[in-house]
This record gives structure tokens, sequence and C-alpha cells, in this order.
């Protein structure tokens, strides 16, 4: 990796280091950077716990749990400079403990972690703002749950393990966190390695096994297929028009999809009555990033055609910054998101509404980093 020095127009190259070497520890830093930064692993994350140990019958305690924005459980495995070589059985443990957790379970242990972190919030309606859906559709847990490990250094039996599993149809990403230093400054470089980036969206047409599911979980197995598609289609778009926002993330089952910038993260988002882009500030607790923008706000809307919505989200940990599709131009589509023939015209207002909001947003940002 190196560094950019545009005074000289030259690079300086960082060195590469330890963890071990920087005395960074593997709860006290790595741990809190990650709790503090979920987004670091390339999607949206809301963290429920740390250091969790509530399973019966066995003192084992995993790293980090998160939801997802589909409402899955993601279990976060983190370790320094080796992995170790039972990390994945460790993680394997932690996510069959956790595959029996219910709605309400899942509330309950957010709720405890809140009430030690962060005095005030409410669990539910955290849930609820970072899924964006209704009380009525709040179900936790459906699907399969996934995991997440992070290290500098896999293990060859590791890095095997996981690469079977994958063909097995478990959910599992592997990235590597690099520490590098020049003088009295250390960087950090965290990057997907297993699956890679540029190879994840060829493996969801992996071979489906035949399983007999209820009506509901076949509805789900066809939205999610829906949204990969369109995801894939909207990537297809950007790429044909030369737009890099999307060219390392793979698609996804989600309702939303976007990059990182800084403490910002863009996503093009699919809402339960529009359609929208936003800047999301997801560790924003002060609105520090929020109240900065704001002052700008009036220069933002002068260089923007559309509404820009401001939500501060007091109480919250996040804000946002949004732009949607007008009631006009959601009628006026061919038909609702589950007919493809609406698909065109909607991933052209996608790529349009991006493009003309970050271009709108993102130097304001930038100068406030």
């Amino acid at each position: 990796m190196y560094k950019i020095n545009k005074t000289t127009n030259n690079v300086e190259k960082l060195e590469q280091r330890l963890f071990k070497e920087l005395k960074i520890k593997e709860r006290d830093h790595l741990q809190e950077w990650i709790a503090k930064n979920p987004e670091m692993l390339g999607e949206e994350l809301l963290i429920i716990q740390k250091e969790y140990d509530g399973f019966n019958d066995t003192n084992e305690r995993l790293d980090l749990l998160a939801i997802d924005k589909d409402g899955g459980l993601v279990i976060i495995e983190n370790k320094l400079d080796d992995t170790g070589k039972d990390v994945v059985w460790q993680a394997l443990k932690y996510t069959s403990y956790c595959s029996t957790l219910t709605t309400n379970q899942i509330i309950k242990l957010y709720q405890a972690y809140l009430d030690k972190w962060q005095i005030g919030d409410d669990a539910k309606q955290n849930l609820l703002d970072f899924l964006d859906i209704s009380e009525e559709e709040l179900l936790l847990n459906k699907n399969d749950q996934r995991m997440i490990f992070v290290a500098n250094n896999y293990r060859k039996e590791v890095t095997s393990t996981v690469l079977w599993l994958l063909k097995h149809d478990i959910q599992i990403k592997c990235f590597r966190a690099t520490p590098y230093a020049m003088g009295d400054d250390v960087f950090l470089q965290v990057e997907q390695i297993i699956p890679l980036p540029e190879t994840a969206e060829f493996m969801i047409d992996a071979k489906e096994k035949e399983k007999e599911e209820s009506a509901k979980s076949k509805t789900v197995e066809e939205s999610e297929l829906r949204l990969t598609k369109f995801w894939t289609l909207l990537k297809s778009k950007l790429k044909e028009n030369k737009i890099d926002f999307l060219e390392r993330v793979g698609p996804n089952p989600y309702y939303n999809i976007g990059f990182s910038k800084g403490k910002g993260y863009y996503g093009f988002c699919i809402g339960r009555h529009n359609f929208r882009v936003e800047l999301y500030l997801s560790n924003d607790i002060n609105k520090e990033l929020f109240d900065a923008m704001y002052k700008n706000k009036d220069a933002i809307e002068s260089k923007f055609e559309g509404i820009i919505e401001w939500e501060r989200l007091d109480n919250k940990k996040a804000s946002r910054i949004k732009f949607e599709m007008t009631k006009e131009q959601v009628s006026s589509l061919e038909g609702k998101f589950s007919d493809e023939l609406c698909w065109n015209d909607l991933t052209n207002w996608y790529t349009d509404a991006m493009v003309r909001f970050y271009n709108t947003i993102n130097p304001y940002l930038e100068k406030i980093h």
C-alpha cells in the first residue's frame, strides 16, 4: 500500500506490520473498531451484542453478533495475526447456538446490549428503523445464519474448510485486516478475500437443493432471488454508463445495496412504498456529521434538482440524508417492483438519481472529513 504525496507527485510505501508489533489487542481494539464501524465489512450491519455468553449449558462467548438488512443473524469472529486452526469450529458452534433464537429473544439480548453501552435506546424501535419495516413485519432470524471472519493471516486448514462450506451453501465470508505504519501514523486495511467480491455474484447461481418449504418460505426465496436479479441488473446499468459505484459490491438478496465513502454509506434503497437513494451515517451518535452537513443545506439544495430530506434521527446512533422518487413517478411505473417490466425504468431512475445525489452531496462530506 502506498500513500500519495501530491506535493512531490510521488508515492510513499507504507510498512506492513503485525498487530502484536503495534500492541493492538483483539478485544480492546480490533473488536471495538468493528463494533463501532461495521460497514468496514462491506454491508450495513447492526451490532446487537459483543462478548455474548448467554448460551445455556456452556461458558463460551462469541465476539460480535449482528443483524443484517434482511433481519438475519451474523456471527462475527475476529482474530489478530493468526486465525488459529479452530476458528471455523468455534463459529459453527456459536452459529448453531444462535439458530434457535426467536424474535423476542433477539430483542431482549439487543436491549441488554443497549442498556449497557447506549443507555436510552429502544431495541425494537432501533431494529424497525434499521430494517425499514413496520412492527407487524418484524420477523428476525427466519433464514440460515451467516458467519464473518476477520484476521490478518488465515491458516490453510481454515481457508480449505471455509471454501468447502461455501460449496455446501453455508453463508460465510473472510476479511483480511492488515495494519500499516508510516512514522507515528498507523493505518488499517480491511478487504474481503473469500469469496472475492468480483466473483461473489457468480456464486449466487449455485445449484439449489430440493427442500420441502412452507408457502411463506417459498415466497421469501422468490423475493430474495428477485432482489439479487434486480441489483445485478442495476450493476450492469451502472457499468454500461462507466459508473463504478458498485464495481466491488456483489448483488445481494436485501432491499438495499450501496458503497462506503469515508464515514458515510451511499445506498440504493427499496422502501415499503417508495424508492430512494441516501447517504446513511451509521455511526453518528452525537450528530456531528449530520449537523456539519446540515450547515450546507441551502448550498446543497440549490445545486440539486429535487427534494432532499434531512433526517437527524435524534436519540438514534445513525442519521440520514435522502432523495426519494416522487409519488407521480412511482404511479407512472408500468407495474410494481415484482413486475420485471418496470425494472428498466427503475434502474434508469436509480442511476440518474445516485449520480446527481452523490455529485452534489459528496464534495461537502469530503470537506467535513
